[in-house]
């Protein structure tokens, strides 16, 4: 009887830590913005402005109605499952999904921030379905050729050398990736960071190794921007690049320090003159790819600060600058950037 009754009791023990597993891989944390912050969509935007659609993470397009060029152009969602142990490739239906509901057809260029998967597993596939140059590190390189993107379409970019497409002059800056506070995350997503070789995709998360990170600055004759999807930096690596916006990377730094998240806001928002920030890299990596943005897996949530942490941060920098601005970009919704 009391073997029955441990037995019993065990396997209620077993399924509640599977239905806990389950909620925590399968559910979301609320997202860490003011809804109030979301910008006003003008579709379709007027002739000649600069205008931005936003996918998630950090894939935003740009167009001023002339030249079109995307960022990351990462569309591919997998669970939490694959992320934990499997392998993981290009979803070329969920790109040309992607491309569809940006409606964009052709791409100047298409520039991961980095080499990570979330960046750029999916650009080669998508300079091939555009007719974009696919512009990064060497590492992204490698991603490209591993997908059998023709190296003709594929250039290393030059720390601070700027490139022309259209009237969008581009600078591609080296950064830092944010600085994960956890040791054993760090080694794992940040050591031995070149991808060697070219990458034959299905291969583990891992195997897309951070490479060199890059902010992107934007001269246009409407306007300046600043890209900075990854929530790092170097002391004055900005010092030279004013811009009226930054699409700032805040993924993550909830679980830094306080002085480590002044320092990045410092570092990318003042020192640019910014009076304009858009958040990006705060939604889920995991979450579905159309329908409203969801905040982190709560698996993850569970183990970080949370993003109440995040918005108050937010919250407190939109207080304190005099004549600071902050918008969240709606999904897909073309947003006019500079008129």
């Amino acid at each position: 009887m009391l073997i029955r009754a441990l037995l019993y009791v065990s396997g209620v023990i077993v399924l509640a830590g599977l239905g806990t597993a389950v909620f925590l891989l399968n559910t979301f944390e609320a997202l860490p913005v003011d809804p109030e912050w979301e910008l006003t969509p003008a579709d379709p935007p007027p002739p000649g402005a600069i205008s931005v659609r936003f996918t998630g993470t950090s894939t935003l397009l740009f167009s001023d109605g002339e030249t079109n060029w995307m960022v990351d152009g990462w569309f591919t969602r997998f669970g939490p499952l694959a992320m934990l142990g499997g392998k993981i490739e290009p979803d070329v239906d969920a790109i040309l999904w992607g491309l569809g509901r940006n409606e964009v057809e052709d791409l100047a260029v298409v520039i991961p921030v980095h080499s990570h998967f979330d960046h750029a597993m999916d650009a080669p596939e998508v300079a091939m379905r555009t007719g974009a140059l696919l512009l990064g590190s060497e590492s992204t390189a490698n991603i490209g050729r591993g997908w059998g993107l023709a190296e003709s379409r594929i250039r290393v970019a030059v720390d601070r050398e700027p490139v022309q497409f259209g009237a969008f002059t581009i600078t591609l800056i080296h950064s830092r990736h944010f600085e994960f506070p956890d040791p054993e995350v760090r080694e794992r997503a940040l050591a031995d960071p070149r991808i060697e070789a070219p990458l034959v995709p299905p291969v583990g998360v891992f195997e897309y190794k951070v490479g060199q990170p890059y902010a992107i600055h934007v001269s246009h004759p409407k306007g300046r921007f600043l890209i900075q999807a990854s929530a790092g930096f170097a002391d004055g690596g900005f010092r030279d690049f004013p811009a009226e916006t930054v699409f700032l990377g805040i993924g993550g730094i909830e679980t830094q320090t306080e002085d480590y998240r002044d320092r990045y806001w410092r570092e990318t928002v003042e020192e640019v003159g910014a009076t304009r920030v858009i958040p990006i890299h705060y939604d889920s990596l995991t979450g579905p790819i159309e329908g409203p943005f969801t905040g982190e897996v709560r698996a993850a949530a569970f183990l970080s600060a949370g993003g109440a942490t995040l918005r108050s941060y937010l919250t407190e920098k939109l207080a304190a600058g005099k004549g600071l601005r902050i918008g969240t970009l709606p999904r897909y919704a073309p947003v006019v950037l500079f008129p």
